[in-house]
């Protein structure tokens, strides 16, 4: 199956604890690990139920020394990575990594006119792509909070095609825009929250049972910074940071 453009494909988490990372996930939402065969550098993909999702990887020692923490990085579809990283320069993006790897595809991490950080990607050949409706352990939601996310907004959507959905008002958190691929929600974007210093992406990882996942991110080191808390429709969420100072969040549908 081709790529579809737009559409939020992979997920490497870049750490400083590669063991730790990959026994924190496994204990909080159940994901197992699988090496990448013929990869120059250890990687290790994250699996569901045996298939692979994304990827963990020990963050580089120049990030380190420039002070980068451990964090998530999420690789978006586009049917040519060049033309896209052109594009987003046009923007006042900036194209941090430019590389092609052999058997996968093309990539460009880039970082967008307001700081947030993301990968185009276009893939070699059958795109890795989840179908379907999130299931436990499927990253179910995308969220940007930025120093400008209408801004932000026209940004990607320049990019990749996206549309606006919903606007809900929050009040004198300002308005969530609700952000759509092919005519169906995926996430969202909002404003800075207050005391977060730079814009960023947050990934949220479907659980059948939020108040238990929770529970394991206390459990194994890890930290909840707000949650669990109810959304509308009915669905829960809670944010959370691994023991390595990742930030992620977990996500639970409304039981219908």
């Amino acid at each position: 199956m081709a790529a579809t453009k737009g559409k939020h494909v992979w997920y490497d988490l870049m750490t400083t604890d590669v063991p730790g990372a990959k026994d924190f996930y496994g204990k909080v939402v159940g994901w197992g690990t699988m090496p990448f065969v013929g990869s120059p550098t250890p990687y290790d993909m994250w699996t569901v139920e045996g298939n692979p999702i994304g990827g963990v990887v020990e963050l580089p020692a120049e990030a380190r020394e420039a002070g980068a923490p451990s964090h998530w990085l999420a690789y978006i579809a586009t049917t040519d990575r060049d033309a896209t990283a052109a594009r987003a320069e046009e923007l006042g993006g900036t194209v941090m990594i430019r590389q092609d790897v052999p058997d996968v595809g093309k990539i460009a991490v880039i970082r967008d006119p307001f700081g947030a950080v993301f990968c185009a990607f276009t893939p070699a050949g059958e795109s890795p792509e989840r179908e379907g409706r999130a299931q436990p352990g499927d990253v179910s939601w995308h969220e940007l909070m930025s120093k400008d996310w209408e801004k932000a907004f026209d940004f990607y959507s320049d990019l990749f095609g996206w549309e606006k959905g919903t606007a809900m008002d929050m009040g004198d958190a300002g308005t969530y825009q609700l952000v759509q691929v092919n005519g169906s929600d995926f996430g969202g974007m909002m404003g800075l929250p207050e005391g977060m210093p730079m814009s960023a992406w947050m990934y949220y990882v479907n659980v059948a049972d939020i108040d238990a996942a929770v529970e394991r991110v206390k459990e194994n080191g890890g930290q909840v910074m707000m949650g669990p808390m109810d959304v509308p429709g009915g669905d829960k969420v809670a944010a959370c940071m691994d023991p390595q100072g990742a930030a992620f969040a977990v996500h639970m549908f409304a039981k219908e």
